[in-house]
């Protein structure tokens, strides 16, 4: 083990609550690095959703997309995208179930007309940006939404879905085989929402190419997470550590357990692990 660790966070319920960043996250992220260490953020959002606010701690680079794009020190690593048969394909399976989507890109996130008023009522204020006071509903979607009618011929490497009137794993079956389906982390969106993605990207694979990247071994890795697509990093990282309330599996996979933003948990767990 190195002097030198690679810290991976997820953003939503690790390093964010609800889109907002406590402050004490933004000062442990700067001192950790100032002690030499690479802090990542390591998210289901595509690189178009990471927005200013998210990034002003300053990091070293990010997985994004679960695992589907991986940038660091301004290099880009990968970027998975759906094959063009597999795309046009899922885009008809939801449309024909009337779904709310988005199609996730690193450059823009697309979706089907009046797709934003949709999410705007599906998700109030669980993604917000900024003061609270002064921002409603999902606006680090909003603000980089791009609605066309005919997206059959979209690229992309990830989807999110809302308000689907048939669960994920069916939605996946319709689509074809190298699909991989997980819920919506999202508190109360039961089987209605989800994700759907490539069955072989998920967030460790885009840790390893960080790592051969740096040279470094699994061992000086720590992952920090909470939802069902974090499993698979906390699982990989030499220290995986939960966010209390985590989901079972991912409880079950880590070392540590830490509080959630709202009690800005990182802090906390920078310190336990000598990072800060």
């Amino acid at each position: 083990m190195s002097s030198t660790r690679a810290i991976f966070l997820d953003v939503d319920g690790t390093y964010a609550d609800r889109g907002i960043v406590p402050p004490g996250h933004v000062d442990a992220v700067r001192a950790a690095r100032a002690a030499g260490h690479r802090v990542l953020l390591c998210t289901g959002r595509p690189k178009s959703m990471l927005s200013t606010h998210l990034l002003a701690a300053g990091f070293d680079g990010f997985v994004a997309a679960a695992g589907g794009y991986v940038e660091i020190d301004g290099h880009k690593l990968v970027d998975r995208r759906f094959p063009r048969d597999l795309a046009a394909r899922a885009v008809e399976v939801l449309d024909r179930h009337a779904v709310a989507y988005l199609l996730e890109a690193p450059e823009a996130i697309y979706g089907p007309p009046g797709v934003d008023v949709r999410l705007t009522a599906l998700l109030g204020n669980h993604l917000r940006s900024g003061d609270a006071s002064e921002h409603d509903g999902p606006i680090d979607i909003l603000n980089v939404l791009d609605m066309t009618a005919d997206l059959s011929a979209a690229s992309f490497g990830k989807i999110t879905y809302f308000d689907s009137p048939v669960p994920v794993v069916a939605l996946a079956a319709a689509i074809g085989d190298g699909i991989g389906a997980l819920p919506s982390s999202i508190p109360g969106m039961g089987d209605s929402a989800g994700e759907l993605y490539l069955a072989d990207v998920h967030k460790a694979v885009g840790i390893q190419a960080v790592v051969d990247y740096l040279g470094i071994s699994r061992e000086d890795v720590i992952a920090i997470g909470d939802g069902p697509n974090d499993v698979e990093m906390i699982a990989y990282a030499g220290v995986g550590v939960a966010i209390d309330g985590a989901v079972p599996a991912v409880l079950e996979a880590a070392a540590h357990v830490v509080p959630g933003p709202e009690r800005e948990g990182l802090v906390d767990a920078f310190a336990a692990l000598g990072l800060i």
